[in-house]
């Protein structure tokens, strides 16, 4: 349980955001929602605010109106596929505006009160696979999700001294939020599922349950860490490589020999 702390969750009107937003008010957070749209049904109690996440000004006073929370969730992000050579600069600065500088402006508006306050306070950032290992096509949504990645490292590593806790979580093939349409195409699911180690598409809860876990008491010692939510599918590209089975047993029983890599 929370025992009574607040969280501020942001790109919370649908998909992975809404259903983080629903797991901390069943864990006893007292929850606020930033989106740019409303929530067809946010949870009992929530407190909705209908922001842009890369306005400084707004964001300021957001925080203020919500209370500087224990908690903050920057899960806001959007997507603006096309191959870089065909990317329009608005849309590169457009995600660049909401993944990068609307996770920092988030941030530092509750880390400014929490150590004007002698508050501690815990961020958890939502970065992706995606920042780990590059897409086709996928513009700037990649090269955002890593910056945000380091900017959960420099945080933590400039607020520690304070008390507070920064770390990152990184889906990987969910099926939720901005995946879902991929999902839809069954070939497409079959095809994704054969190549994840655990067997499955991960889920929204399985983000949130990372999430909350990365907030809590529990995670107390852990910071500036980015927590692959992903099955396994990042570190199993070896796996998907051809292989002849022969060289399975090189090396078997001969000391010394350092087999065959790869």
């Amino acid at each position: 349980m929370s025992g009574g702390r607040s969280l501020l969750v942001t790109g919370a009107a649908s998909g992975i955001g809404a259903t983080i937003a629903a797991s901390a008010v069943a864990a006893g957070y007292r929850v606020g929602i930033v989106d740019v749209r409303e929530p067809n049904a946010p949870p009992p109690g929530a407190a909705v605010f209908v922001a842009s996440v890369a306005d400084e000004e707004v964001v300021e006073g957001v925080v203020d109106a919500f209370g500087a929370p224990d908690v903050v969730v920057n899960n806001a992000g959007i997507v603006r596929f096309a191959p870089l050579v065909d990317i329009a600069a608005a849309d590169w600065r457009a995600v660049l505006d909401v993944n990068v500088t609307g996770t920092f402006l988030v941030a530092r508006a509750a880390a400014r009160r929490w150590i004007a306050a002698g508050r501690t306070g815990a961020i958890v950032n939502v970065t992706s696979m995606n920042g780990v290992a590059a897409g086709p096509n996928a513009g700037a949504y990649g090269p955002s999700k890593a910056a945000v990645a380091l900017l959960t490292s420099q945080m933590a590593l400039e607020w520690g001294a304070h008390g507070i806790r920064v770390n990152a979580v990184a889906p990987g093939l969910i099926d939720a939020g901005m995946s879902a349409p991929i999902y839809a195409d069954p070939a497409t699911r079959v095809a994704r599922e054969s190549k994840v180690p655990l067997g499955r598409l991960g889920t929204a809860d399985d983000v949130a349950e990372a999430v909350l876990w990365l907030a809590s008491d529990a995670a107390g010692y852990v910071t500036g860490q980015n927590l692959m939510v992903d099955g396994g599918v990042t570190g199993s590209v070896i796996a998907h490589l051809p292989r002849p089975t022969s060289v399975d047993t090189v090396g078997h029983g001969r000391a010394g020999d350092r087999g065959v890599h790869g």
